[in-house]
C-alpha cells in the first residue's frame, strides 16, 4: 500500500510571491508596492485571487493586476481624502465605496505618496469608517427585467435565489442606465450571469 504524498500548503506570503512572479510585466512595480504596504502593521493575506492586507480582519488595501495597468484598490475607499486626485471609481454608479489607485507602465511609483494614503485608510479601518450596503432598501426590479421575467420564467426563479444584495446590484446596474439601449446592453450582459447564481461583481474577483 503506497501512501499518497501530502501536498505542501501555501502560506499566504507564499501565495503573493507566486502572484508576484506571475506577472512578469509589472512585477518589479508590485514588489515595489507591496514593499511599502509591508512597512505598515497590515496582516499579509490573499483573498479572491489577490493579494489583501487587512487589519482585524477587515480588508483596507488590496493589489490586482489587469492587462495595462496593476492597481491598489480601497476597500472603504470613498473616505480617503484624496487631496492628489489619484482614485478613481472603476464602476460608476455601481461601485458604492470601492476605489482603484492604478499604475500603467510609465507611472511612477511614489513611496511617501501611497504610504500617505495606506495610512489614512488604516486609521479610516481603525474608527469604523465603513459604507455598508443597504440592506433595507426595497429592490425595484426595473420594467425591463420584469419583461424578460414574463418570457424566461427559470430566469426570475434564478434572480429570486440570489442574496438580495445580489439582486439590488442587478436592478439597479440597469436601472441607472440613462439609455434604453444602454439599459439593453446591459441586461443582456446581466442575463447569463444571473443563469449561473453569480453577482454582478464576482466575475472581477478572479481576473
Amino acid at each position: 500500500m503506497y501512501l499518497r504524498k501530502k501536498e505542501k500548503v501555501m502560506s499566504d506570503s507564499e501565495k503573493v510571491d507566486a502572484f508576484i512572479k506571475n506577472h512578469t510585466q509589472w512585477k518589479e512595480k508590485l514588489q515595489q508596492l507591496r514593499g511599502i504596504i509591508r512597512e505598515t502593521e497590515l496582516k499579509e493575506e490573499v483573498k479572491w485571487g489577490k493579494p489583501t492586507y487587512t487589519f482585524n480582519g477587515k480588508s483596507v488595501v488590496g493589489m490586482a493586476s489587469f492587462k495595462n495597468h496593476i492597481a491598489l484598490w480601497f476597500p472603504q475607499g470613498v473616505f480617503l481624502k484624496d487631496e492628489h486626485n489619484k482614485l478613481i471609481n472603476a464602476q460608476e454608479g455601481i461601485t458604492k465605496a470601492q476605489r482603484q489607485w492604478r499604475f500603467t507602465t510609465n507611472d511612477k511609483i511614489e513611496h511617501n505618496l501611497v504610504l500617505k494614503y495606506l495610512e489614512e485608510a488604516i486609521s479610516n479601518s481603525k474608527t469604523g469608517k465603513e459604507l455598508k450596503p443597504e440592506r433595507n432598501k426595497a429592490i425595484i426590479v426595473p420594467p425591463l427585467l420584469k419583461q424578460e421575467f414574463q418570457k424566461d420564467f427559470s430566469l426570475k426563479n434564478n434572480f429570486q435565489d440570489l442574496s438580495l444584495g445580489k439582486q439590488r446590484e442587478y436592478a439597479e446596474y440597469i436601472a441607472q442606465a440613462k439609455r434604453a439601449t444602454t439599459q439593453q446592453n446591459r441586461l443582456q450582459k446581466c442575463i447569463p450571469l444571473i443563469k449561473r447564481g453569480m453577482g454582478l461583481h464576482d466575475k472581477h474577483k478572479n481576473t
